[in-house]
């Protein structure tokens, strides 16, 4: 069960956010459930905490947009990143 709070969609900008860097690991664990080839429904039940039973649209909107994010953040988030590391 989760026990942090998280919007239904993580910002869509082209920068990282204050929103991303909270969500680190939880994009790394969508990440490593996807290539795992993890059944979305038990994901979204283990990392958010969501009943996709009872919410069906809302897990899978909270999964996709994550995990989407999570894509974003491997190819071009990953460089604002590094960068702030080095400052």
């Amino acid at each position: 069960m989760s026990n942090f709070t998280f919007d239904d969609k993580p910002p869509l900008s082209p920068e990282l956010t204050p929103y991303d860097e909270r969500h680190f690991v939880t994009y790394l664990r969508l990440l490593d459930a996807a290539e795992e080839q993890a059944d979305w429904r038990e994901v979204v039940r283990i990392i958010f905490g969501l009943d996709p039973i009872q919410e069906p649209e809302r897990a899978r909107i909270v999964h996709d947009s994550h995990l989407s994010r999570a894509r974003w953040m491997t190819e071009a988030g990953y460089r604002q990143l590094l960068r702030s590391a080095k400052d």
